[in-house]
C-alpha cells in the first residue's frame, strides 16, 4: 500500500506531466544501448541509411551525413535540398552544417545549384581552416571539390511558388506537411557523437535570408563529452536563444535530455511570446544513451533508430 507521502509524490509528479502534456515515458525514456541514430519528423528512409552504417560500426559522421542526403535528394520533399520552395525571387537556396565528435564543424549557407549542401558542409570541415561558407563562394569551393551543378526547382516547387506570388504574404506555416528542416544526430558503437542539419530554408523568405540550420549552437551543437542536440522550425526564433548550445550546457549541467529541452523551449518562448504563431521543435541525445524531444506546439514528432527498430515518436509540447 502507498503512504500519505508516495501519493502526495506521484500526485504532484503527474500533475507535472499534465502541465506540459507528458507522458511518464516521454518525461523519462529508458537510456539505449549505442548505436543510436535520431533525426527530427519523419524521416525513415533517412535513418535506415545512417542505421546501414551504424549497425556494420561506422562513425557517427558518416552515418548523419547519409541519412541528411536521403531528404536532399527527394524531390517531394518542399523543405530540404531538391524540391525545396525558393525564395520570394524563385532561388532554391540551401543551408547546412555538420559537427564530429572532435568539435570539428562546417557549414555552408545561401548554396545554390548543389543538391546535397550537407556534404560541402563536411567538405569545408574537412578540408579547410573555415567553418562557414556562403554564396557564390561556397558554390565555387563545391564545384572546385567536385560537386556538380544542378537545378534544385522542381515544376512542383516553381508552381507553388507562381501561386503565392499571387498575394506575396510572408507567413511560417506550422508543421508544413508534417516535415521541415532535418536534424539528425547519432551515437556509433564507439560511443561518440556527431550531428548534420540541412533545409533549403523559409519558404518564399527574401533573398539571402539565412536561418538557424547552418549555425553551430544554434540549429545544431555536438558536445563528445555531453550530447549532440538539433532543432527544427522558425530558424529566427531559434537564433535568438542559441537553442542548441543550451540544451548542450543544461545537459552537462546534469539534466537529462527532456528536461534540458523542455527548458530551452520555455526560455525561446519567453524571448518569442507570439508563441501561437510559430513552431519550434528541438531534440537531444546524451551520452548515456539518453534522448528528450520537446516543441512549442503539439505536431513534432521525430525519427528514433536503436537495436536496430525503427519508430516515430509524438513529441510532448508546451502548453501555456
Amino acid at each position: 500500500m502507498l503512504t500519505r507521502r508516495q501519493l502526495l509524490t506521484n500526485s504532484v509528479a503527474t500533475a507535472l506531466l499534465s502541465r506540459f502534456n507528458l507522458s511518464p515515458a516521454l518525461a523519462a525514456p529508458a537510456p539505449l544501448r549505442p548505436p543510436i541514430i535520431l533525426s527530427t519528423w519523419n524521416n525513415r528512409k533517412a535513418n535506415d541509411a545512417g542505421w546501414d552504417i551504424l549497425k556494420n560500426k561506422g562513425r557517427a559522421l558518416d552515418a548523419v551525413e547519409a541519412a541528411a542526403r536521403v531528404p536532399e535528394a527527394d524531390p517531394n520533399d518542399t523543405s530540404v535540398g531538391y524540391g525545396g520552395l525558393p525564395d520570394r525571387d524563385g532561388h532554391v537556396t540551401l543551408d547546412a552544417c555538420i559537427m564530429d565528435e572532435k568539435g570539428r564543424a562546417g557549414s555552408v549557407t545561401f548554396l545554390e545549384n548543389i543538391m546535397h549542401a550537407v556534404s560541402v558542409a563536411r567538405a569545408v570541415m574537412e578540408k579547410t581552416p573555415h567553418v562557414m561558407m556562403s554564396g557564390d563562394g561556397a558554390l565555387e569551393f563545391a564545384l572546385a571539390n567536385g560537386f556538380k551543378k544542378e537545378n534544385l526547382l522542381t515544376d512542383n516547387a516553381r508552381q507553388k511558388w507562381e501561386e503565392w506570388k499571387k498575394e506575396s504574404k510572408y507567413q511560417p506555416v506550422i508543421n508544413i506537411e508534417r516535415h521541415d528542416t532535418i536534424g539528425v544526430v547519432a551515437m556509433d558503437a564507439q560511443n561518440d557523437l556527431s550531428g548534420a542539419c540541412t533545409t533549403s530554408g523559409l519558404a518564399f523568405k527574401m533573398r539571402g535570408r539565412v536561418g538557424d540550420s547552418p549555425v553551430i549552437g544554434a540549429g545544431l551543437f555536438v558536445d563528445n563529452e555531453v550530447g549532440a542536440v538539433c532543432a527544427t522550425g522558425l530558424g529566427e526564433t531559434v537564433l535568438r536563444s542559441v537553442s542548441a548550445f543550451l540544451v548542450i550546457e543544461l545537459m552537462r549541467q546534469g539534466k537529462s535530455p527532456q528536461k534540458a529541452c523542455e527548458e530551452a523551449i520555455r526560455r525561446l518562448i519567453k524571448k518569442n511570446p507570439n508563441y501561437h504563431e510559430y513552431q519550434v521543435g528541438i531534440l537531444a541525445l546524451n551520452r548515456k544513451g539518453e534522448y528528450g524531444a520537446f516543441s512549442v506546439q503539439t505536431g513534432f514528432n521525430y525519427t528514433l533508430t536503436a537495436d536496430g527498430k525503427t519508430v516515430v515518436n509524438e513529441a510532448a509540447f508546451y502548453k501555456a
